[in-house]
């Protein structure tokens, strides 16, 4: 039989409400995305190419893909061959964690070609450029002042109440190459230049489809970065889980996501000869559920995303971030006696995943008992992650540098013990300084 393409719909976008939630805490159902679509089984090349057709008619597209992907394998070449003359523009080595200035070079281009979709290829920096990318191109922002004055940044002293910014016009089609998950979200990170300090932005509707395809990450992701990838998507299941404003519904999806991810992610790493497709599928859906559990009904992240995002422009991906803070943040809410109950609970779901319990927690020497920040560590050693600071070359005054940055984040002061001063990001950080 051919390939048949399956669809899931993901959390609808309702513009009137905007994607903050409502103050009314008895109102807190809301929706963030609207028509955007998650495709899978066929070959990620004839699903744009049929998308680009069918479904946006568009013809101008403009294609952000990773340097790695366009020089070391045949992906940029099969949808060039899918695609034809549609490609009006590629761009390649982008830097990590999306450049304001990046950004900007990238509208000019795309103002110039008349692009009409952009596409991304690679992993979570390229989705969070091509959201921005979108948003800037409908907001006449030209300047990094534009950034601040034009668009919807979240700042955790006064974060804005909803999207105001002029809706994304040129329509996002992504092919995500990990599971950082950005493709679900309503916003974006970047990084402005000059200060190297990194802010997050509501985007709006800019995403209209996703293609997942786990063969093209099978052969072209490498294990590690899958893996690192993945462990950020086990942080958004953690957080979403133990937050103080979690509920029933955030429960259940980060249940679903790690009783997913979590045999995935060590299938993986056990994958030797890398072609464990079903394990890179299971990843995938897992981070679907992962994300769903901080987004279908808002539930805010805490410590670990917020200092993760401000250690990523220190050269540290994503995964990798997550690895090192998160069972830190557990560790240090729970000696400061905050969300344990939750921690206990969602303990007691790790140690049920059997997967969990044979290649991780016997092998680490844990019992059925152990807290939550050991399991987790336990984890990331046995996925060949870094638990230190140190090991991702973070050290001296870098990190006084990343407690002072990670105050900036919004999420800083949602974590169960909000994170308010220098001292109390230290304190977080003590432990896995290395």
């Amino acid at each position: 039989m051919p390939p048949t393409e399956t669809y899931r719909l993901a959390i609808p976008y309702d513009r009137a409400k905007g994607p903050l939630p409502p103050s009314n805490a008895s109102d807190r159902q809301f929706t963030l995305y609207n028509n955007v679509y998650i495709t899978y089984g066929l070959s990620f090349q004839l699903a744009v190419a049929k998308h680009v057709q069918d479904t946006l008619q568009a013809s101008r597209a403009y294609v952000l893909v990773s340097k790695t992907l366009a020089q070391n394998t045949n992906a940029l070449k099969d949808l060039e061959g899918a695609l034809g003359d549609k490609i009006v523009g590629v761009k390649s080595g982008l830097k990590a964690h999306t450049s304001w200035g990046d950004v900007l070079s990238m509208k000019r281009e795309c103002e110039e070609l008349k692009a009409d979709v952009i596409i991304t290829l690679g992993g979570g920096s390229l989705t969070d450029a091509a959201k921005l990318l979108s948003l800037v191109l409908a907001n006449d922002v030209h300047t990094s002042t534009d950034f601040y004055t034009k668009l919807d940044m979240i700042k955790p002293q006064a974060p804005p109440e909803r999207f105001t910014a002029h809706p994304p016009r040129v329509p996002v089609i992504c092919v995500p190459t990990t599971l950082s998950a950005g493709e679900y979200t309503f916003g974006a990170g970047a990084t402005e230049d000059e200060t190297e300090k990194k802010y997050q932005f509501l985007t709006g509707q800019a995403v209209r489809l996703l293609v997942l395809d786990a063969e093209l990450v099978t052969r072209t992701t490498p294990s590690r970065l899958w893996i690192a990838s993945g462990f950020r998507a086990i942080d958004h299941c953690v957080e979403g889980f133990v937050s103080p404003l979690n509920n029933t519904v955030t429960e259940d999806h980060a249940v679903a996501g790690l009783r997913l991810l979590i045999p995935g992610l060590i299938r993986c790493r056990q994958d030797v000869e890398g072609t464990d497709v079903e394990a890179r599928h299971l990843g995938q859906m897992g981070a679907l559920e992962a994300i769903a559990a901080l987004c279908r009904v808002y539930t805010p992240a805490g410590g670990s995303h917020a200092i993760g995002h401000m250690l990523g422009p220190f050269g540290v991906s994503h995964g990798e971030t997550s690895a090192i803070l998160l069972p830190a943040v557990c560790d240090y809410n729970a000696k400061h006696n905050a969300n344990i109950e939750q921690q206990r609970k969602l303990a007691s779901v790790l140690w049920d995943i059997e997967e969990f319990r044979d290649s991780v927690a016997e092998k680490h020497g844990l019992k059925e008992d152990a807290e939550l920040g050991s399991l987790l560590r336990a984890l990331t050693r046995e996925l060949g992650l870094p638990t230190t600071l140190k090991e991702v070359g973070v050290e001296g005054p870098r990190v006084q540098k990343l407690a002072e940055y990670s105050l900036l984040d919004p999420w800083a002061r949602t974590n169960p013990v909000p994170l308010k001063s220098q001292e109390q990001v230290l304190e977080v950080l003590q432990p896995v300084i290395g």
